[in-house]
C-alpha cells in the first residue's frame, strides 16, 4: 500500500502555526476533497483526512463502494478524539500517522473531570492512539470491526487544560499483520502526545485488532452479537 515518500515528514516537530500551514497545503492536493465520498481505491490511497472525512467514516458514509465486512468505525462525537489526520503512510509492515485534535473549552470532559479543576483525562489520549491505530488498519485493507487490545507502558509528563489550543498525536506503527486463517488484522505501535508543541505523554506497544463477524449493527435488538464476553477462538 502506501509509500513513505507520500507522507509529510516535515510536519513532525513543527509549530502549531506550521501545522495550520500544512493543513492548508494538504487541502490543495488532488483527489477527493475533505467530506466528499470516495471509492475504496481512493480511500486506500489517500494520505490525509479532514474532519468531514473522519465524521463520514464514523457513520459509515465515507466510502461509496465498501467491500464485504467493511464494518470498522471511529467513535462518533463526542468520543471521536481526533479532528484530522495530517499524514498516514506505510512501508512493509511498518508505518506512521500524525493526527490532531483541537482543544475546545466546552469539551464534555472539562465539564465533569474535575469540577473546580478541569483537565482532559489521560485515558482519552490513550483511546485516541487506539482510534488512530484502528483507522490505520482499515486504511491498510483490514476488514471487520476494530477493538482495542491493550498497551504496554504509559508515561504522563503533563496535562491538557481548557485554554490549550492543539493536541498532536504521532504514532509509529511497529508491526501490522493480517492473519490468513481468521481474516483478522493486528497492529502494534508507539505513540506520543503533544499539546501546543510540548510532549506530555508516551504510549508504548498499543495494540488494536480488526475482526470479522463481531459487528452488532441492529442495536438495541437482541441478536447473536448483542452480548459481549471473551471472543471466540476463530475471531
Amino acid at each position: 500500500m502506501g509509500t513513505d515518500d507520500a507522507a509529510h515528514p516535515a510536519i513532525k516537530g513543527c509549530s502549531v502555526a506550521g501545522h495550520r500551514a500544512a493543513r492548508h497545503t494538504q487541502q490543495s492536493h488532488t483527489g477527493p476533497h475533505s467530506g466528499e465520498k470516495m471509492n475504496y481505491h481512493e480511500f486506500m490511497n489517500k494520505r490525509h483526512f479532514g474532519l468531514e472525512d473522519l465524521l463520514a467514516f464514523s457513520y459509515g458514509q465515507l466510502v461509496d463502494d465498501p467491500p464485504d465486512h467493511f464494518d470498522a468505525r471511529l467513535p462518533a462525537p463526542p468520543f471521536m478524539m481526533i479532528d484530522r489526520i495530517l499524514s498516514i503512510s506505510s512501508s512493509g509492515r511498518r508505518g506512521s500517522i500524525i493526527a490532531e485534535q483541537d482543544v475546545r473549552i466546552d469539551a464534555w470532559y472539562f465539564q465533569c473531570h474535575m469540577p473546580g479543576d478541569p483537565v482532559q483525562p489521560g485515558c482519552l489520549c490513550v483511546d485516541a492512539i487506539w482510534q488512530i491505530l484502528g483507522f490505520y488498519c482499515v486504511w491498510q485493507g483490514a476488514r471487520g470491526s476494530g477493538r482495542a487490545l491493550g498497551c504496554g507502558e504509559i508515561l504522563f509528563n503533563g496535562q491538557i487544560r481548557p485554554h490549550n489550543n492543539l493536541v498532536r498525536y504521532e504514532v509509529n506503527v511497529k508491526r501490522y499483520t493480517e492473519l490468513k486463517t481468521s481474516g483478522a488484522a493486528i497492529v502494534i505501535g508507539d505513540g506520543t502526545v503533544h499539546v501546543d508543541d510540548e510532549e506530555i505523554m508516551t504510549i508504548r506497544n498499543a495494540r488494536v485488532g480488526v475482526f470479522k463477524g463481531i459487528v452488532y449493527p441492529d442495536y438495541p435488538k437482541q441478536s447473536p452479537n448483542s452480548i459481549g464476553g471473551i471472543m471466540g477462538e476463530n475471531t
